[in-house]
């Protein structure tokens, strides 16, 4: 029989096991925030599949319909030429949309396969991936999507991220900068089965804003019938906004009342942009803010103190810059249990190897700084944030309890 290992052995064959344990750990825990990244095509999939749905019953119940109908022998034979066509036409459609299945169900199976395939050994390449996928995400929410789309096919990553997805919104948001809802109506109609299950208002809010622009042009005869056709039956469930829209009737656009003034203000077309972003995330699974905000936040929520809003506040200091001190702004303060002294000159933690001293003025310094700075100048020394010149000999040991 071999004879056992010493203590020393056996401790150093487990370290491995419990290294590889805690990465094998933090790599779990990394994984579940990663929620949007198989949501957003599993919802795109599923909104295809019903689009296909709808199309196949729309088209097979025109056609029932229609052969039901008599005809003499001419016009039997015209007609049901018809439907062949009518037919064909549904033939490609679905082939169009069978394809467009294919490619999400593929879009699925690459993202499954990106997450199994994370792991200790590669996890730097990994982790690499999923910060151009962060940046990528960023710069499409951004409106950067030329810069986006380059950015993933130069990373070889087109199947991990939404730019087609993003694309679809573009042309809703590039209308409403233009001051135009057609296309928002349409995206409305598309998921109007979704939007009423999320109690969603934005289909309401853009008829009143169409409202709102025929009242701006003086055609008030065809805002009431516009009104009486689209806004009415919205007005049981959101009657207070409904007569308060209604009641610009009876002012112009120049209107000095404020109540009324601010329905006209060119503002309400950026909120019914901020409105269309929200919905369009609620209803692919995306968190509201971008992935690039969220992660920031989470490392910037372990820095923040009241020191980092000071007016000394070290450069070196990420919340000494007014971007991610905005960007920080809602979080709460870091909970420090343990306080830590930094020297201001050398940036040096300050403890029992290298204590704090105080000088006559009360600043704090420490000892490793003082003495090089005594050391260079005759035993004198300067304070860096007041100028008050000293011996070394007149400052004190301050005590950590």
């Amino acid at each position: 029989m071999d004879p056992l290992p010493n203590g020393n052995n056996v401790a150093a064959a487990a370290a491995p096991p419990s290294s590889s344990s805690s990465s094998s750990s933090k790599l779990t825990e990394s994984l579940k925030l990663e929620h949007q990244l198989l949501r957003v095509p599993f919802e795109h999939y599923k909104k295809t599949i019903r689009a296909n749905h709808r199309l196949v019953e729309k088209e097979v119940s025109a056609v029932i319909s229609a052969l039901s109908h008599s005809a003499d022998h001419d016009d039997a034979i015209h007609h049901l030429n018809s439907l062949v066509s009518r037919l064909q036409g549904l033939k490609r459609k679905l082939e169009d949309g069978s394809r467009a299945e294919r490619l999400q169900a593929q879009r699925c199976r690459a993202r499954l396969d990106h997450l199994e395939s994370a792991d200790g050994d590669n996890i730097s390449e990994w982790n690499n991936t999923r910060l151009k996928r962060i940046l990528v995400d960023y710069m499409l929410r951004m409106s950067y999507y030329d810069t986006a789309t380059k950015l993933a096919e130069s990373s070889n990553i087109q199947d991990l991220v939404d730019i087609d997805i993003f694309y679809e919104a573009k042309k809703v948001i590039d209308a409403l900068h233009n001051k135009e809802v057609a296309p928002a109506l349409a995206w409305c109609a598309d998921n109007k089965s979704r939007l009423k299950k999320f109690k969603s208002k934005f289909e309401f809010q853009l008829r009143l804003q169409e409202f709102i622009e025929l009242v701006r042009n003086e055609n008030n005869v065809q805002a009431v019938i516009y009104a009486r056709k689209y806004l009415a039956p919205w007005a049981a469930t959101y009657m207070k906004e409904f007569q308060k829209v209604f009641a610009t009737l009876a002012f112009t656009s120049n209107t000095g009342c404020e109540i009324y003034k601010v329905l006209f203000e060119p503002k309400q077309w950026d909120y019914l942009m901020d409105q269309f972003k929200q919905e369009f995330c609620r209803l692919y699974g995306m968190t509201l803010e971008p992935l690039l905000n969220i992660y920031l936040q989470a490392g910037l929520s372990a820095l923040k103190t009241p020191f980092c809003y000071e007016d000394d506040c070290t450069k070196e200091d990420p919340l000494s810059q007014e971007s991610f001190r905005k960007l920080a702004m809602p979080l709460p303060f870091s909970k420090q249990h343990h306080s830590k002294l930094v020297c201001y000159i050398t940036k040096e933690l300050m403890d029992t190897e290298n204590p704090p001293l105080v000088l006559p003025n009360g600043y704090v310094y420490s000892t490793k700084a003082l003495e090089e700075m005594a050391t260079n100048n005759n035993g004198k020394i300067t304070c860096p944030r007041t100028g008050l010149v000293c011996n070394y000999t007149e400052v004190t040991k301050a005590f950590i309890s």
